[in-house]
């Protein structure tokens, strides 16, 4: 059984290649952990706020989408809204970019809400070496496909993680799905 829901070509490579520009030409802040909190052995990157990019309010429209098909298909999940702002990633291979072991629910007013964690492959995989999105929701480690486009849909309880990047740049857009709290 697989940890997580596939939704193959979630966005093209165009698509994909646009999110990127407009990321590009915007500010990229470096990437902390909750309450503004830096930690630069557990993460690595550099973050892009679509809210902050309205060039990129069609991205929200087509998650809505893909997040009720995949949580139709995999997992019945009780789903209110997204809370979040969807953000995008840079790891580069500069800076050793990474995200150690780590699950996206938490104690926080809307981490604690977090249902599903939605996370597409921005980048040609081709492009650049390590940053493989890992997943641990037992006793075993479990690789996402890095196919480009590609939305990978999980838990947000589950453990996880991006290996470092040794070469090249791996982009990739995250948002959460919120709910009232797993009993």
């Amino acid at each position: 059984m697989t940890p997580y829901h596939l939704t193959p070509d979630a966005l093209s490579p165009a698509e994909c290649d646009t999110l990127i520009a407009l990321c590009q030409a915007g500010p990229l802040h470096d990437a902390g952990l909750v309450r503004a909190t830096t930690a630069p052995h557990i993460r690595r990157a550099e973050l892009s706020w679509l809210d902050e990019i309205p060039a990129a309010a069609w991205v929200m429209d087509r998650m809505i989408v893909l997040v009720a098909a995949a949580n139709r298909e995999a997992f019945g999940f009780d789903l209110t809204e997204f809370a979040e702002s969807p953000q995008v990633a840079r790891y580069g291979a500069e800076r050793e970019g990474h995200f150690d072991w780590h699950s996206d629910i938490g104690a926080g007013a809307l981490a604690g809400k977090r249902k599903l964690t939605i996370v597409v492959q921005l980048s040609d995989p081709a492009t650049y070496g390590g940053g493989t999105l890992e997943l641990r929701p037992d006793s075993s480690v479990r690789e996402a496909p890095r196919d480009r486009g590609t939305a990978v849909v999980f838990p947000s309880f589950i453990l996880h993680r991006v290996t470092p990047v040794t070469t090249g740049t791996r982009w990739s857009l995250t948002l959460w799905s919120h709910g009232p709290a797993f009993r």
